[in-house]
């Protein structure tokens, strides 16, 4: 039988998990010519903020439901272990390196010295043990994202097959609903943030210039 509650959450993840490669993609692209694409990363950096949260209230959701003995979530069980050992280091350095983000933005230029360095050792591991992360999820994504479970609830022989069939698609209208908000406040937040950009944008214009 398909858990509704542990189905839905698993999809939220995955879908989540997917929307944010094209960003994080785009945020490797600047960075081959940040002094370029400067205003191009900062607005993406402000718009993964929404959905990097909502991915890490997915994922600790199940974590919190697993470790108090939940009984769907101690059915489905829990993730590999070695999933679970770089988890807290792939949340650290997320909480790290978009907080260090948005200080620097709101602080600006004057904060280099102080904040990028932090910002870019947190990058960098970020992105080591993200890659791992994806990589150990990535096999599991055409499961977690198939409508395949739904057809089968209807003919595999149970009598509450077509409510749970009915539940089912509630659910994914959930996190399509929660997904589209995240995308969107996302969007918005980055607009919010777009006169912060001036100072940075100003200081690249004088360092290229040679300071005029």
């Amino acid at each position: 039988m398909i858990d509704g509650e542990t189905t839905g959450n698993e999809r939220l993840t995955a879908a989540t998990g997917v929307l944010l490669l094209a960003p994080l993609a785009v945020i490797g692209l600047t960075l081959l010519h940040l002094r370029g694409l400067l205003s191009v990363h900062l607005f993406v950096g402000m718009l993964l903020i929404p959905p990097v949260l909502l991915k890490m209230a997915s994922t600790g959701y199940r974590f919190v439901r697993y470790y108090i003995h939940d009984p769907s979530y101690r059915r489905k069980g829990p993730p590999a272990a070695i999933m679970r050992s770089i988890a807290p280091i792939v949340v650290i350095s997320t909480v790290v390196v978009l907080a260090s983000g948005v200080a620097l933005l709101v602080i600006g230029p004057s904060s280099r010295h102080t904040l990028l360095p932090i910002h870019k050792v947190s990058f960098i591991v970020w992105v080591l043990f993200t890659a791992l992360h994806v990589l150990g999820h990535l096999p599991d994504l055409p499961r977690a994202l198939s409508s395949k479970r739904e057809i089968e609830t209807v003919h595999n022989g149970h009598a509450n097959g077509a409510a749970e069939w009915r539940g089912s698609l509630a659910d994914r209208s959930g996190w399509m609903i929660a997904l589209s908000g995240a995308l969107v406040g996302g969007v918005v937040l980055a607009i919010i943030f777009v006169p912060e950009f001036g100072p940075w944008l100003h200081d690249q214009h004088r360092l290229l210039t040679g300071g005029r």
